[in-house]
């Protein structure tokens, strides 16, 4: 009736506006001491207790059971029988928590509490519990690891560090704060036998990642991913245009006749709206946007220069296989682009070991930067997970349950 391992039913009744109480009891007439591991048939006391199950059609399901408690025959102490089918102090069954988490993973915890089976407090026990025994498991075959970060809450400064498997594209951790302090207490639990097995470290340009990884993961080359060194990139060509185009509006103001007006508000008008033209991989523009690169580049010669440079960058890291051929091609780049890149060119210039490792193996945290997208959409779908415990329960267990 029940399909529940060691138990039968022994009543049943149902009552109007409450549901269906079945009255259990275990099969077996003995229990194991969880303090010795003896076993024992000597009853000490009965606690009857009322715990939730699935509901039978639209019918709330109860089940009245007795948790015995033995005393132990060889330590003396009581003990309490271990029932397979609810945890401990917990007033739900396993199975009925399992299906609680799966319509939360498709919905949010308000709507599925709204139904009236179990609390919200009973829901976010059951993320907790759940989450916390994925918590315990230890990485295997972890060969590379990528580290990195994402917003908990946008504009304020809080950052969580993502932890994750770059090899089976696997969330390993959620951590809240991303001090190289609160990432050691996760990798010593870990253990010294994951991380003696890392091979690669994948990190952003951010040097608290690299020591921690250097200290903690000695074996792993630390390769600094190749996307936050093209952001930086970006970042600074972007800075160009916004620059120029200030430039070209003061000159406007300025322009003392009317041709010198004209030929500076055509300048304009070819850098103004060319962010996404600049900014965009050359064979991913559309139509406008490749018309714009082309006026862009007919107004501006320092931008059209640094488009290539950035087009050229890019392409190192596309095209290259081998190691020799990536030092050369950075090299190369590093010498033509010091009049245009000085900010990125000194990063590349302090980092420069960590991102040549990238031929090595191509290591790159694409995967990480496609986890962390489906890490917002789940933040953003979260109604009802009030505080970052919640958030990091919600994200382990989709992986689990999802990927």
């Amino acid at each position: 009736m029940l399909n529940l391992e060691g138990v039968k039913v022994s009543d049943k009744h149902q009552h109007k506006g409450i549901g269906i109480i079945l009255k259990i009891e275990s099969i077996a007439k003995e229990s194991i001491c969880n303090i010795c591991g003896t076993k024992s048939d000597r009853l000490h006391q009965n606690h009857q207790q009322i715990i939730k199950d699935l509901d039978w059609g639209e019918q709330a399901v109860f089940l009245e059971t007795n948790r015995r408690q033995f005393k132990c025959e060889k330590c003396n102490k009581p003990f309490s029988e271990e029932l397979e089918f609810v945890k401990e102090r917990r007033k739900y069954t396993k199975r009925l928590a399992a299906k609680t988490i799966e319509e939360v993973l498709a919905d949010d915890i308000r709507s599925v509490a709204k139904k009236g089976r179990v609390t919200e407090k009973e829901i976010e026990r059951m993320l907790k519990d759940a989450s916390k025994d994925l918590s315990k498991v230890k990485p295997i075959g972890l060969k590379r690891l990528g580290i990195d970060e994402i917003a908990l809450i946008k504009g304020q400064g809080k950052y969580c560090a993502v932890l994750m498997d770059l090899d089976r594209s696997k969330l390993l951790m959620i951590i809240e704060g991303r001090t190289k302090e609160e990432i050691k207490k996760v990798l010593r639990e870990w253990g010294s036998e994951v991380l003696e097995g890392i091979e690669e470290v994948s990190i952003d340009l951010w040097a608290g990642y690299k020591s921690l990884a250097t200290e903690m993961i000695p074996n792993a080359q630390v390769v600094a991913d190749r996307f936050h060194v093209m952001a930086q990139i970006n970042q600074e060509l972007d800075g160009e245009r916004k620059k120029e185009k200030r430039k070209i509006q003061a000159e406007i103001k300025q322009a003392k006749t009317p041709e010198e007006k004209l030929k500076k508000e055509t300048i304009l008008a070819g850098i103004t709206d060319s962010k996404y033209a600049i900014l965009k991989n050359k064979e991913n523009l559309n139509d406008k946007q490749k018309d714009k690169l082309i006026q862009v580049q007919d107004v501006s010669d320092r931008l059209k220069i640094m488009h290539q440079l950035k087009e050229e960058f890019r392409e190192i890291f596309e095209k290259t296989e081998k190691w020799t051929d990536g030092l050369l091609g950075l090299g190369k780049w590093l010498s033509t682009a010091q009049k245009y890149f000085v900010n990125s060119q000194s990063t590349i210039y302090r980092w420069f070991d960590e991102i040549l490792a990238y031929f090595d193996n191509r290591t790159s945290s694409g995967v990480v930067e496609g986890i962390n997208n489906k890490l917002k959409l789940i933040k953003r779908s979260g109604y009802g997970f009030t505080n970052f415990e919640n958030f990091r329960n919600r994200c382990l267990l989709n992986w689990h349950f999802n990927h």
